[in-house]
């Protein structure tokens, strides 16, 4: 059984940083990547970053340049640095991870509040 535990989230001011890790046991596949989303109220759940077990990575165009994944494979976590943030970035923040038969799982999810 694979369990996802997202933290880090919290309310912050516009141009502000936060980061959230998730930490992930079970039986964790190292071959597909590792996600974040986001999901605003009232919107669909979006793709926000991606990252593959030998570091590359994918990020939406609303967050390049200043949104950072990253991933230590030692430990199972994956980490999502977040720095000049907006208010169009309050959402509740998810990661997603597959299992070695590629089922997906999701972390409960951590709330990200950008206001002044």
């Amino acid at each position: 059984q694979v369990q996802l535990v997202e933290s880090g989230g919290g309310l912050v001011q516009p141009g502000g940083s936060l980061r959230l890790s998730c930490a992930a046991s079970g039986s964790i596949s190292r071959v597909y990547p590792m996600d974040w989303y986001r999901q605003a109220p009232g919107k669909q759940r979006e793709l926000v970053a991606t990252i593959i077990f030998g570091g590359s990575t994918n990020y939406a165009d609303s967050v390049k340049g200043r949104f950072t994944i990253s991933r230590d494979n030692a430990k199972n976590t994956v980490y999502l640095q977040m720095n000049s943030l907006k208010p169009e970035d309050t959402a509740v923040y998810y990661c997603k991870a597959r299992d070695i038969s590629a089922n997906a799982y999701w972390g409960q999810g951590t709330q990200v509040t950008v206001s002044s």
